[in-house]
């Protein structure tokens, strides 16, 4: 609910602060007093698209600020959250206009985009009039107005999920479908790539393994003449007879050199010792080497042709077996390709018909609750002298999509037999209003958390047809808030709350101001909407049996 709203320097206000109450609000004033500048300013708070020139003359900038009450359930809540704000059950929002026309908007004090606040105001408030395009006069609503009043929301739901699980099984089956049909062109590729893997069947390591075994083998080739050399050189030809000979002689002259060649003898037999250990070791180390020149070709041959695979594939080496692998699943996926077509063609009929089924359902709701709204708006449209319209809610086949395959329409024929089309091309501009509250007290529904302005929807109607244009709205208005800028004095009479728009040139300027009224107050200004500009004794006096109805 509308709490507040105070307006610095916007078009001819200079400073305005309005608290405003449940019920019916009324707004009244002289034609011209800019009862509709109020209408903008809040407009302009709620991110609108109106005058591009709001601020008053003489000021740097105008501000709009507007305080608005929320229930635990209301949608406002869903739209902070989703814009990061944190939950509160007070609003405060706040618009900036400068002079070079840059705007600011704050949201309890935080900033926010004018996106922020066209989709809070489609939760707040509701406006309805003559040139009313936003709400009931839009086609493009009138679809979801009717599901609102029909009460049939699961219905609807379980027709979104269906529609949802339809299109997954149609994107499932495209998906397949494509999958195939590439898969299908590559199959003799695929086929000659799979037998060519699978002759060679690398493995995972493979390339690294022979890599290292054959730089083992060339280095083998050429270390193996050097460690044969140097065997030969130790061998009992070279080395180790020279030094046997040497520890005989040294051993037969000892018993007479008197312990001088113990300490030499010792030694040289501990080198022979180490020779025949060095002896071993060569050996060991030849035996190591042989290869056989015709393994070593055949590493090389396997190692080049793993490497000429990877390459003709374009992956590393490792990853040839993972390739082959790929090349069998999408060559057993042809295979199968053709039964899982027909899994998920099944299932696409399943879901087709259990969405066709919900449709059907979804379409006699639609067509049971466009028969009560259309019996309801004549019970209501005859009270205010339109009993001889016609209202007609057309529910026609349409494409399918999330919420059915219904289109909906709010037709009127002002006179039997006359033709029907959409309100705002048929009916006048009395009528017009007319059927738009006639409408909204059918469509109450949705009341309870908004805020509902009717801007001049009395226009062209006086007399009886306005007391019950008045009944009506405050009808509304007992099941929330109504604004209402109205022109007819039983109307106003029916006002809970009621401000007074009035106009005024001070020093070469103009002002707008607006006065919440007090009981007398009330009697002068309905006396002067019944009289005119000079108010009479019986006009108050008609005032007062107006407002003591």
């Amino acid at each position: 609910m509308l709490r507040a709203l105070s307006i610095r320097n916007i078009l001819l206000i200079e400073k305005l602060d309005l608290d405003f109450s449940d019920g019916l609000n009324v707004l009244t004033g002289e034609t011209g007093a800019g009862k509709s500048i109020l209408l903008d300013c809040l407009g302009f708070v709620l991110g609108w698209r109106g005058r591009a020139e709001l601020v008053r003359q003489g000021a740097d900038q105008g501000e709009v600020i507007a305080e608005f009450a929320l229930s635990k359930t209301h949608a406002a809540h869903e739209i902070l959250e989703d814009a990061g704000f944190p939950p509160s059950d007070h609003l405060i929002l706040r618009r900036i206009n400068t002079r070079d026309g840059r705007k600011r908007a704050f949201i309890n004090d935080r900033a926010a985009s004018g996106e922020v606040l066209r989709a809070l105001s489609d939760a707040l408030v509701e406006i309805h009039g003559q040139q009313d395009d936003r709400g009931l006069l839009d086609p493009k609503q009138h679809r979801q107005m009717l599901d609102s009043f029909g009460g049939y929301e699961s219905l609807l739901e379980d027709t979104r999920e269906a529609w949802r699980t339809l299109a997954k099984s149609r994107r499932a089956l495209k998906t397949a479908r494509e999958a195939l049909e590439a898969a299908a062109q590559d199959k003799e590729y695929l086929q000659h790539a799979t037998a060519e893997l699978e002759k060679l069947a690398p493995q995972t390591g493979e390339d690294a393994a022979l890599d290292q075994q054959r730089r083992l083998m060339q280095a083998a080739a050429r270390i193996r003449e050097d460690v044969v050399k140097a065997g030969n050189l130790i061998s009992s030809e070279g080395a180790e007879a020279m030094m046997g000979d040497a520890l005989r002689w040294l051993e037969t002259a000892a018993d007479k050199a008197d312990g001088r060649l113990e300490q030499p003898v010792a030694a040289l037999a501990r080198a022979l010792g180490e020779l025949a250990d060095a002896q071993m070791g060569i050996e060991a180390a030849l035996e190591g080497l042989d290869f056989n020149p015709y393994e070593l070709e055949q590493i090389e041959e396997r190692l080049f042709a793993i490497r000429a695979l990877a390459r003709k594939h374009n992956v590393a080496p490792d990853d040839l077996a993972a390739l082959a692998e790929d090349f069998n699943a999408r060559l057993a996926a042809i295979e199968t390709g053709a039964d899982n077509l027909v899994a998920l063609e099944v299932r696409l009929s399943a879901d087709q018909k259990a969405y066709d089924a919900l449709c059907s359902d979804l379409s006699a709701a639609r067509q049971a609750a466009a028969e009560k709204l259309d019996s309801l708006m004549l019970a209501e449209l005859a009270p205010l002298k339109m009993e001889r319209a016609v209202f007609t809610t057309e529910v026609s086949p349409t494409d399918a999509g999330a919420e059915g395959a219904d289109a909906v329409a709010f037709t009127v024929a002002t006179n039997p037999g006359a033709p029907s089309g959409p309100i705002n091309r048929i009916a006048s501009g009395g009528e017009l209003s007319r059927f738009l509250l006639a409408l909204k007290v059918c469509l109450t529904q949705r009341s309870d958390d908004l805020t509902m302005i009717f801007d001049e929807i009395d226009r062209g109607v006086g007399g009886a047809t306005a007391d019950a244009v008045g009944r009506r709205l405050a009808a509304i208005a007992g099941k929330g808030q109504v604004l209402v800028v109205t022109h007819s004095p039983q109307v106003a009479a029916l006002g809970a709350h009621h401000f007074r728009v009035a106009k005024s040139v001070e020093q070469s300027e103009t002002r707008t101001a607006v006065a919440a009224l007090d009981a007398t107050e009330r009697v002068d200004e309905i006396a002067r909407m019944l009289a005119g500009e000079i108010v009479t004794t019986e006009a108050r006096a008609a005032a007062r049996a107006l407002l003591d109805r």
